[in-house]
């Protein structure tokens, strides 16, 4: 939605032909626009998922998950680990790279995280997985669409939810050496909470960032001439891609029937 406590009267090039663009032509341009870019963060992130549930359900049940992983090895780390390092490629290479390229990137991530995770396949029961996934996604909506309609700032939620994402990995590593019941639960608990507070805070921040683009339209249109708002779309949709599986994946340990 529109920010309406901008002043309309300041921008220009959004729907109409004049510098005023307070009549209601531009205010609604101008808001389909953000619906437009919104849209396709979410469809590019359902997709992603979608194909690595696919990929996920397809490698568990043709045994192969079961002999990569329980037979251990250097391949199955390398599988582990292999999404992490598309995360990194597609952050660091994201000026250098152009739309097309991250696009193939992400749906190569997508499915080598579906082979990561089918290994919840060979731990949980399928309807105890479907009904977890379920339940992230009424969460992850709800969460997502209160992030794009509160006005509420909530900016300053994103150093606080960094930190507790780093927490969550430290304790995680100091937990494969204690292996405590106790503190897996309380990561977990914790997990879900925190991405379900990323899920609301990107969500404003991909919102934005789009609306930070058509002002610069407005005050340095050479500059914003050189943001590709494809390459935003697909950026954030992994974005919130991570904040869902990872939520998806807390929320397992709670809710997920072992075999």
């Amino acid at each position: 939605m529109a920010n309406w406590n901008d002043n309309p009267r300041t921008r220009t090039g959004f729907g109409t032909t004049t510098g005023m663009t307070g009549d209601v032509t531009g205010r609604t341009t101008f808001d389909a626009g953000l619906r437009k870019h919104m849209l396709s963060i979410y469809n590019y992130m359902a997709s992603g998922v979608l194909l690595t549930g696919i990929v996920a359900l397809l490698f568990a049940q043709s045994g192969l998950a079961a002999t990569l992983f329980q037979g251990g090895g250097i391949l199955s780390w390398i599988v582990m680990l292999a999404p992490l390092g598309f995360v990194i490629a597609m952050g660091a290479g994201y000026n250098k790279f152009s739309k097309t390229t991250l696009q193939g990137l992400f749906w190569a991530f997508a499915t080598v995280m579906g082979l990561s995770l089918s290994t919840i396949f060979l731990v949980y029961t399928g309807e105890s997985i479907a009904a977890t996934f379920f339940a992230t996604a009424g969460a992850f909506a709800g969460l997502s669409l209160w992030g794009y309609t509160t006005k509420k700032d909530i900016s300053a939620w994103g150093s606080f939810l960094i930190m507790g994402v780093i927490g969550l990995i430290i304790a995680s590593i100091i937990n494969i050496f204690l292996g405590s019941g106790t503190l897996e639960l309380a990561i977990s608990f914790l997990g879900v909470l925190i991405f379900a507070g990323l899920t609301a805070y990107d969500t404003q921040r991909l919102k934005n960032d789009y609306l930070a683009v058509q002002q610069m339209m407005v005050t340095n249109p050479g500059a914003a001439q050189a943001v590709s708002t494809g390459k935003m779309v697909v950026m954030g949709a992994l974005t919130l891609y991570l904040d869902f599986i990872n939520m998806f994946l807390f929320l397992l340990r709670f809710m997920g029937s072992r075999e």
